[in-house]
């Protein structure tokens, strides 16, 4: 099956997340709030971008 660019972004997206949720569950380390810095609206975004491609994920890997 062909990947196209939301394809890649989304997983990519998926494994930033889930590297970043290793390390908060390792050593309480978040990686985006250390890349990202302080602004809240910021890391929501980035947060909110993690899911919907965790929620896009589900999709690709169910569709025929």
């Amino acid at each position: 099956m062909a990947k196209n660019w939301l394809d890649w972004v989304a997983i990519v997206l998926v494994i930033v997340g889930a590297i970043n949720w290793g390390l908060v569950g390792l050593g309480n380390w978040n990686i985006v709030d250390t890349i990202f810095g302080s602004p809240a609206w910021l890391l929501q975004t980035v947060y909110i971008l993690v899911g919907l491609a965790g929620l896009y994920m589900i999709y690709y890997v169910t569709k025929k």
